[in-house]
């Protein structure tokens, strides 16, 4: 009897020891709020540029591409990262801040993950690649 007992515990704690803990639930990146653009597809954006972005509750995205204003929607769970500018104003600016716009613009969509680095927020594709670079206002 004792013998069988030890066998049954054994095995329990065996079982036991085998299940797998739960993972540890990998916490979304801090980015709710306004940033400013800094860098554009690795060139950095004029002085005073209102290029920024705003992610808002609920996936809410808005901001200024340089010239226009732009509205869409993102989406993030732990690192990953996706832009889904919708639609934007259709002003014209000087070429320099149009030639930024595009920039910008090109960037947004191919974003897959961002990560926080001494206070920026580094918006990179799938292959680590970073478009924009920006800094919390």
């Amino acid at each position: 009897m004792i013998k069988q007992s030890f066998i049954v515990a054994s095995l329990l704690l065996g079982l036991s020891a085998c299940q797998s803990s739960p993972q540890a639930q990998i916490e979304d990146l801090a980015i709710e709020g306004t940033w400013h653009i800094e860098v554009a597809n690795g060139q950095a954006v004029i002085d005073y540029s209102p290029a920024q972005l705003t992610f808002e509750a609920e996936g809410k995205l808005t901001g200024n591409n340089s010239c226009n204003n732009f509205f869409g929607s993102y989406v993030l769970s732990g690192q990953s990262l996706q832009l889904q500018p919708a639609g934007h104003t259709m002003k014209a600016c000087v070429d320099a801040l149009m030639a930024q716009e595009q920039r910008v613009m090109q960037a947004m969509p191919a974003i897959s993950q961002g990560k926080l680095s001494k206070g920026k927020l580094l918006l990179q594709d799938a292959d680590n690649k970073t478009l924009l670079i920006l800094s919390k206002k």
